[in-house]
């Protein structure tokens, strides 16, 4: 059954009158039947007082001259009047002289044997109603008339009330039902035709759908303001979609230009690449045979020009090497598979083995979950991040490398560890960028395209990567991959 707070505004509307009426209702007939109770009492009580008034002025004589029948004969009279049930005349020293009794049952008595010294006044018990009054005669007083009434009409008045009332109650109810059924629909109408109107907003995606405005009232103001909204809604959605049309036409014209760009981009790579090599290639040899064949004809400062110009020669071949290899990686597709980084690392120290050479490396490999990955690109990634730490912890002694993986939020990270030189982690956004170079070329070689390489093939995978280090207390570099997978 539903709570109050989920009925329609047509239920709730109707129960709030309901609930009000029948209230009001409900206060006025319990203030009718109290305040009837309250006077039928007050009435009660002057009539038997004036009943108990003229038993007084009867009974002096009778009290003056000692004689209890003409005193019983006088209480006798009240039998005219049935709600009093007993009745009797008392002396002033409070022994009863004469009583009166309707339904008196042998042997017992309704009265009390003696009365106190009270002479007026009146006292109501649950069923019954006492009243007392003096006798007096010749300026002083000769006893007390003592009556008992029940309460029975009082009950009876008060069991007729409550059924009018509840009759009343019942009609009243089912008329104001009924009216405000018909009344609460012009009220609840159009807030209902809002709700739907908006159910059918969000359900059908459909702005033009409008709220019937029939008055000028708080709701047909938000009725109006709906609509506007609506309106709103509506020319800006056009609006939008123009846009997005408009937008995805620029996005296939811009790509088709990029992709031309692209194709022209990588013919000049490749032009450079190949036009490049050639002079190289002849500065290396010409270079070359100087040193080898006319060595002893330059002296000592031509010997190391010559020198030189050949290690420069390799250097730009090899920063050739490295741009073609890092624009390729944005036209490689990624080949995805189910890859065991343990095995790419030994593959990866393998292809290393000329830089471990006559070198003490304390390798530590830890559990290296089971990923989805490129095996080439990721092996790529291993191979840089192995060589980095091979290279600047050839100063030291004992190198320790330490490839592992961690969980965190609920992914893997990978990470690569070197007791290296490290670096000051205030230049780590230099860090991943091409030709950016963290230290000096005389003390560590590389063409600084390695760790942008490696940042591009991560970011291929839908990872992330960065790198934490002290100078002079090694470096650790961090990543992810989308999509790893636990190895059942």
């Amino acid at each position: 059954m539903p709570t109050f707070r989920n009925l329609s505004i047509h239920w709730k509307l109707l129960w709030v009158k309901m609930l009000a009426s029948g209230t009001t209702l409900l206060l006025i007939c319990a203030a009718f039947v109290f305040y009837d109770r309250v006077t039928f009492r007050e009435v009660m009580v002057r009539q038997l007082a004036g009943q108990a008034d003229i038993i007084a002025v009867n009974s002096v004589a009778a009290l003056l001259f000692d004689d209890p029948s003409s005193a019983a004969e006088t209480l006798a009279a009240l039998r005219v009047e049935q709600r009093i049930i007993a009745a009797g005349i008392y002396r002033t020293a409070g022994q009863r002289f004469a009583t009166y009794e309707r339904q008196a049952s042998p042997g017992t008595r309704m009265l009390p044997a003696e009365f106190g010294t009270a002479t007026s006044g009146h006292r109501f018990e649950p069923e019954q109603l006492v009243l007392f009054r003096p006798i007096v005669g010749g300026g002083e007083t000769l006893g007390t008339v003592y009556i008992l009434a029940d309460l029975h009409e009082i009950q009876q008045r008060l069991s007729r009330y409550l059924g009018i009332a509840s009759l009343v109650g019942l009609v009243s109810f089912v008329l104001a039902l009924w009216i405000s059924s018909r009344l609460q629909r012009r009220i609840a109408g159009p807030l209902v035709h809002l709700a739907q109107t908006a159910r059918g907003v969000s359900a059908e995606k459909n702005y033009a759908l409008r709220v019937p405005i029939n008055s000028q009232d708080e709701v047909g103001l938000l009725g109006e303001a709906f609509n506007d909204m609506l309106t709103q809604i509506q020319w800006r959605d056009t609006a939008l979609q123009q846009a997005h049309d408009e937008l995805e036409q620029r996005v296939i014209e811009r790509t088709a230009q990029l992709e031309a760009a692209n194709r022209e981009l990588e013919a000049f790579s490749y032009s450079i690449s190949h036009d490049l090599r050639a002079p190289l290639r002849a500065i290396n040899g010409f270079a070359r045979i100087l040193l080898e064949e006319h060595a002893p004809d330059l002296g000592e400062e031509a010997q190391e020009y010559c020198q030189l110009m050949r290690d420069n020669a390799q250097h730009m071949g090899q920063l050739i090497d490295d741009l073609l290899a890092f624009s390729r990686l944005s036209r490689q597709p990624l080949s995805k598979q189910l890859v065991v980084p343990a095995d790419l690392v030994q593959q990866a120290l393998h292809d290393l083995r000329a830089m471990q050479e006559e070198r003490h490396i304390d390798f530590r490999i830890g559990a290296l979950p089971h990923c989805q990955a490129d095996p080439a690109l990721l092996k790529q990634v291993l191979v840089n991040l192995l060589s980095n730490a091979l290279k600047f912890t050839s100063q030291h002694q004992v190198a320790v490398i330490e490839v592992g993986c961690r969980e965190a939020g609920g992914e893997h990270v990978y990470f690569v560890k070197d007791n290296g030189v490290g670096f000051n982690m205030a230049y780590a956004d230099k860090l991943f960028g091409v030709f950016q170079r963290l230290h000096r070329a005389e003390e560590y070689e590389g063409t600084g395209v390695g760790l942008a390489i490696v940042q591009r093939i991560i970011h291929r995978h839908g990872g992330r990567i960065w790198a934490d280090a002290e100078v002079n207390q090694g470096a650790t570099f961090f990543f992810t991959l989308e999509g790893e997978t636990e190895h059942a």
